[in-house]
C-alpha cells in the first residue's frame, strides 16, 4: 500500500492533470474523477484529496473562487478565458442539481427505493410513502414518518429517523439514508446527526449512503453501526435529462447516477437478508461502545479522541490518551 506521502503526490499530480483539461471544477467533481474513478492504484480518498487541494491553493498552484455558493477550483496558470468558458458550461447544470426543490426529491429517491425493498420482505418496519401510485416523481411524495419517541425517549422538534425496524433479537434499528455526493466520513454532520438520533432512541444505527470510506466502516462498525454502500446516487426518473448532463464527463462528471426509485439487487439483498443477519451482533457491539459513541454523536468528544478510544479499546489497550489519526476535525 502506498505511503501517505506517495498518496499525496498522486493526488497532487491528478488534481493538476484533471484541472488542466477540465478548466474549473467543484470539489465533488474532483472527487468523482480522482476518488471514485481512475486507473488502479491512482484513486485517492477525499480526505487526502482535500488536504492536498488546500495546500495547492496556499501555494498558488490552484485558484479558488466561489460560484453558486460553492468553491470552484482552477489551475493557477490557466488562461482566464478558458476558465470562464468552462464555468459557463458547468454552472447551469450545477445550479439545477443543487436547487432546493430538486434536492428534496433527490433525497426521497433512495428512501423510496429502500421502502420498496422493505415491502418485498416480512420485516416489521415503520415509515412509509402513501401516494407512490398517485403521481410521478416530478413532485415530492407524502411520507408517514416513524414515531419520534420510544417510551420516554424522544427526538427534539420535528426530527425523525427515515425508517425503524423491529428486530426479534437486536431490538429497534434506526435507519438513516443519505443520497448525497459526499463520501460519509465519521466526523461529518450527516453521520453525527444519524448517530445522535439513534443513540437518543437507543436504536442500532443503520446508515445507507453512496460512498462510505474505509475509516468510517472501520471505526463505526466496531461500535455496532451497520452500513450499506450503494455506489450510485439515485435521481428522480423525471429528471433523466438533468442526470444525462450531470453524467457528462465534460460537465460535472457524475458517472454513477442512476435514475428511478426501484431498488437494485444489492439493496434488496441488504434489506432482505444482510441487515437482519448482522443486527444481533451489531447490538452487542453498540452496547459495548455506546459510552464513547454518545459523546461523539452529541459533539462532546472530538474525532481524534473518538478514533483513538475506539481503536485502543478494541485492542484491549489503555484508551485514556490521544493519538494522531486522519481525517482531522474540520476536513471537508
Amino acid at each position: 500500500m502506498p505511503t501517505r506521502q506517495e498518496r499525496e503526490e498522486i493526488a497532487r499530480t491528478r488534481i493538476l492533470r484533471v484541472l488542466a483539461k477540465h478548466g474549473i471544477a467543484t470539489a465533488r467533481t474532483l472527487e468523482q474523477k480522482i476518488s471514485d474513478a481512475g486507473p488502479y492504484g491512482q484513486r485517492i480518498d477525499p480526505h487526502i484529496l482535500t488536504s492536498v487541494r488546500n495546500a495547492l491553493v496556499n501555494e498558488g498552484a490552484l485558484q479558488r473562487g466561489r460560484h453558486a455558493n460553492a468553491p470552484w477550483y482552477s489551475a493557477g496558470n490557466a488562461p482566464g478565458g478558458f476558465v470562464k468558458e468552462r464555468l459557463e458550461l458547468q454552472l447551469p447544470v450545477y445550479q439545477a442539481f443543487t436547487n432546493g426543490a430538486f434536492s428534496m426529491r433527490l433525497g426521497q429517491t433512495l428512501e423510496i427505493a429502500t421502502y420498496r425493498a422493505f415491502l418485498e420482505t416480512d420485516i416489521e418496519f415503520y415509515g412509509r410513502f402513501k401516494d407512490l401510485a398517485a403521481h410521478d416523481d416530478s413532485t415530492t411524495y407524502s411520507k408517514e414518518e416513524p414515531p419520534q419517541h420510544r417510551g420516554r425517549r424522544h427526538l427534539d422538534g420535528q426530527e425523525r429517523l427515515d425508517f425503524t425496524v423491529q428486530h426479534p433479537d437486536a431490538g429497534l434499528l434506526g435507519i438513516e439514508i443519505k443520497n448525497v455526493r459526499e463520501w460519509l466520513y465519521p466526523h461529518q454532520l450527516e453521520v453525527r446527526e444519524a448517530l445522535r438520533k439513534c443513540v437518543t432512541l437507543d436504536c442500532v444505527p443503520v446508515i445507507i449512503g453512496r460512498r462510505i470510506p474505509y475509516v468510517t466502516f472501520m471505526l463505526l462498525s466496531t461500535c455496532g453501526v451497520i452500513f450499506h454502500q450503494t455506489y450510485n446516487q439515485l435521481i428522480p426518473a423525471t429528471d433523466a435529462a438533468l442526470a444525462d448532463q450531470a453524467r457528462n464527463k465534460e460537465l460535472l462528471g457524475y458517472h454513477d447516477l442512476r435514475t428511478g426509485n426501484t431498488p437494485d439487487a444489492r439493496l434488496r439483498k441488504f434489506i432482505g437478508t444482510n441487515l437482519m443477519a448482522v443486527a444481533k451482533d451489531a447490538r452487542t457491539r453498540y452496547a459495548e461502545y455506546r459510552d464513547i459513541l454518545e459523546p461523539f454523536a452529541f459533539g462532546e468528544m472530538g474525532y481524534s479522541e473518538f478514533a483513538a478510544r475506539i481503536r485502543r479499546r478494541s485492542k484491549g489497550q489503555n484508551e485514556n490518551h490521544d493519538w494522531e489519526d486522519e481525517p482531522q476535525d474540520g476536513d471537508e
